[in-house]
């Protein structure tokens, strides 16, 4: 892949033999975004789970302190009083069974995240090759399989996010936006950090989290040091 003059003007500045204390990646990877928009900082942690053994899923939500600054369109299937219950709760789209044809056959996805009442899920199944591929099925181990959509709602538009292993065993999740302070980025850093790490299943034998890199969308990675962490 050929990266373009910025990027690798902007990847000398990270020694790759090193792995950085969090607060100096952080303040690293400030540095080093050079984008025109507001870049996402992400973190990418690799573990040493294997997740074709359901015993060594790691999936979960976690709030973070200064949210994603990203808006959150959130899309809820209810029904009866829960229908306005997710409409006051300021739900971007609130529906039932009609909205199957629509992103079944006509490919309506303008939302980000899915959340039903368990009484739903009959009906929200039925979209499974549609949304599972996406990461948009309602789980209730991330708290959007729920009756109290209220809280889900409030939740997710606070900054929620949701932590899965994903095919190579590793975790992808935004902690927050370049234009974020370090401080507010470190927040969420720790925040995300330490939900993973109470995540760490029981089954596991051996090192757990193997490596963190964080990065913004078009900056280069940053290795950040696992020693206190794993």
């Amino acid at each position: 892949m050929k990266h373009g003059k910025k990027y690798m003007e902007a990847a000398k500045l990270v020694d790759r033999a090193v792995q950085y204390e969090p607060t100096d990646a952080v303040a690293l990877v400030k540095k080093a975004a050079t984008a025109k928009f507001d870049e996402t900082v992400e973190v990418h942690i690799r573990t040493g789970c294997d997740g074709r053994h359901a015993e060594q899923q790691v999936r979960g939500a976690v709030v973070l302190p200064n949210g994603t600054g990203k808006t959150v369109r959130v899309l809820v299937f209810a029904k009866g009083d829960k229908v306005a219950e997710a409409e006051a709760a300021g739900a971007d789209y609130v529906g039932g069974d009609e909205l199957i044809p629509k992103i079944q056959n006509e490919g309506w996805l303008d939302f980000d995240v899915v959340v039903a009442t368990p009484d739903m899920m009959g009906v929200v199944g039925r979209l499974g090759k549609v949304l599972g591929p996406k990461g948009l099925m309602p789980n209730p181990k991330a708290g959007t399989v729920t009756m109290d959509v209220t809280k889900a709602i409030k939740d997710i538009k606070a900054g929620k996010i949701e932590y899965r292993l994903d095919k190579a065993n590793i975790i992808h999740c935004p902690v927050g936006k370049i234009s974020f302070s370090e401080q507010q980025l470190m927040e969420n850093f720790e925040a995300l950090m330490g939900a993973v790490l109470k995540a760490r299943p029981s089954a596991l034998k051996g090192q757990y989290i193997r490596s963190v890199t964080l990065a913004s969308t078009m900056g280069p990675g940053v290795k950040v040091s696992v020693a206190k962490l794993a």
